[in-house]
């Protein structure tokens, strides 16, 4: 997770920058704070990957603000430096939420293991699953509104995407030729419907008179019925 962006936190001015120029120069994205409410201001508009936090500092100390964070659901890692080193002051920190604690003086490399081993532990944020739909050989991919067939996008007129669209969103149910028109833009020519349907057959069906996917509700409408 070379690209990881990470937020130092510390009230000493020259440490704070020795830390953004190694680990800008080891790969990450760095920003960095002075003190607690700087840290706040940086997390309330841009999402970070870690932070590498202070515990010694004036005013809310890191046990503090990591202790918060928590309170809040704010789960991004948290790695403590301070010049404590006492068993005690470990577990403190560990109990306050934070994910590894390193003591100073250290090793600048030992900091980069720590890093990479929190960071690997992380969780990723997982992209939510797509909502398709198979139709036979057809995709229906509801959130880009795009039917594929073999990984290939189909020509669709506007007309019939939309109305795939809206029979999607509601798979499994018939739909009324008025609701159709009027959630597709044909509200004047409810017959609309009929043409773009029959049309639509004609692309997704195996056989366009024994419709098995865009099927006809009696006395209702249209419905979907995908695999």
């Amino acid at each position: 997770m070379d690209d990881a962006h990470i937020l130092v936190v510390d009230d000493d001015r020259r440490l704070r920058e020795l830390l953004r120029k190694y680990l800008s120069d080891n790969g990450y994205l760095v920003a960095t704070a002075a003190d607690a409410a700087e840290a706040r201001s940086r997390m309330a508009g841009v999402s970070f990957d870690l932070i590498v936090l202070d515990v010694m500092m004036p005013g809310e100390d890191g046990m503090q603000l990591t202790r918060s964070l928590r309170a809040d659901g704010n789960r991004v890692p948290v790695l403590l430096l301070t010049a404590r080193g006492e068993v005690d002051d470990r577990i403190r920190g560990l109990e306050a939420g934070a994910d590894d604690y390193l003591s100073k003086p250290f090793e600048p490399r030992e900091l980069l293991l720590r890093l990479g081993s929190i960071l690997r532990r992380a969780p990723r944020d997982e992209p939510p699953p797509a909502r398709e739909l198979r139709l036979g050989s057809f995709v229906w991919d509801m959130d880009r509104s795009e039917l594929r067939q073999g990984g290939v996008p189909a020509h669709l007129t506007q007309a019939e995407r939309d109305l795939l669209a809206v029979l999607a969103e509601v798979a499994g149910q018939g739909v009324g030729r008025d609701e159709l028109a009027l959630r597709t833009g044909n509200s004047a020519n409810p017959r609309t419907v009929d043409v773009q349907v029959t049309r639509l057959r004609k692309k997704i069906e195996d056989d366009p008179r024994l419709p098995r996917y865009l099927q006809t509700v009696r006395g209702v409408g249209y419905m979907l019925r995908p695999d």
